[in-house]
């Protein structure tokens, strides 16, 4: 908790212990007071109690040990790719994917003084990165920092009339920053998508589209992969994502994240995880879920 800026530990604090009262309700998120992630958790769950956590890691581990009921984790964006290596921290963690959400994210770049000449701006990567084009055209140097909320925190503690940060207006007005432009993202139609983690699987009625996520190892051997995805084909599997990384130093063992439309029980989606299985080391599914549609809103 001391990790995040001065200015804004009291407001995590009040969070924190209100939701360690209603741990049920409490749902976790990686950021500071005013960051997407916050206004994510409370659009999906207007009656959460949303509990700030400065990493991803944190968040997770807040609902490990029981002090909220479930986490809400941005994993990609529309503009700017993945968001967080859910595929890293998830698997280890021991829980479950239990529903997706897509927000419309826009971006307000704020300062101490609304007549600011900026020359830096600080905020979490991916935000910098869904606003490269705005601040390369105007020459401004952008700075990492843990999250969007947290960045305008600690432009506005600091005494840098140059310093502006990135992040939602609404961070402008918890933190006494003063708005210098809105809507800076590089394209209006700029959505992230969150996926919400809880302890246990979720098991949601079939009266509406289903999706599964999963991870898998291939064997090392010619057109593994291939193979392995010949099973949906054939089966007429629909599959969303696919995104692959290394596990290990050798560079040898290549695994996937990957959607798909349906879910466990039905006889093509058994029959498609059951020979993809043949072709793979290890399959394990992280969640089946209510398949979710961004909301999009494009001026």
């Amino acid at each position: 908790m001391d990790s995040f800026p001065k200015n804004a530990l009291g407001m995590v604090r009040k969070m924190t212990e209100k939701g360690a009262e209603k741990p049920e309700q409490a749902i976790a998120f990686q950021g500071a007071p005013g960051a997407n992630s916050h206004l994510a958790a409370l659009d999906y769950a207007p009656d959460g109690l949303p509990v700030p956590c400065f990493a991803f890691e944190d968040a997770i581990d807040a609902v490990k040990h029981g002090t909220a009921g479930s986490a809400i984790i941005p994993i990609e964006n529309s503009l700017n790719g993945r968001v967080a290596d859910i595929h890293f921290l998830l698997p280890e963690s021991g829980l479950h994917i239990v529903d997706e959400y897509f927000m419309q994210i826009s971006h307000c770049l704020m300062a101490r003084s609304a007549s600011a000449e900026i020359r830096t701006a600080m905020s979490h990567p991916q935000a910098l990165g869904q606003c490269r084009h705005y601040l390369r055209k105007r020459g401004i140097i952008p700075v990492a920092y843990a999250d969007t909320a947290a960045a305008a925190a600690f432009v506005a503690q600091q005494d840098d009339p140059h310093a502006a940060a990135i992040a939602p207006r609404l961070a402008a007005q918890i933190y006494g920053l003063q708005p210098i432009a809105d809507a800076i993202e590089d394209a209006p139609d700029n959505i992230t998508r969150f996926v919400v983690l809880a302890p246990e699987a979720a098991v949601p009625e079939p009266d509406g589209p289903l999706m599964t996520t999963f991870i898998f190892e291939v064997k090392n051997i010619p057109a593994a992969l291939y193979k392995a995805l010949g099973s949906f084909a054939t089966n007429g599997v629909n599959m969303t994502k696919l995104e692959s990384y290394q596990q290990g130093s050798s560079f040898a063992a290549t695994e996937f994240f990957a959607d798909i439309e349906g879910a466990p029980g039905d006889p093509a989606i058994d029959r498609a995880l059951a020979e993809l299985g043949y072709h793979c080391n290890s399959v394990r599914i992280l969640g089946t879920y209510r398949q979710a549609r961004p909301r999009t809103v494009i001026a």
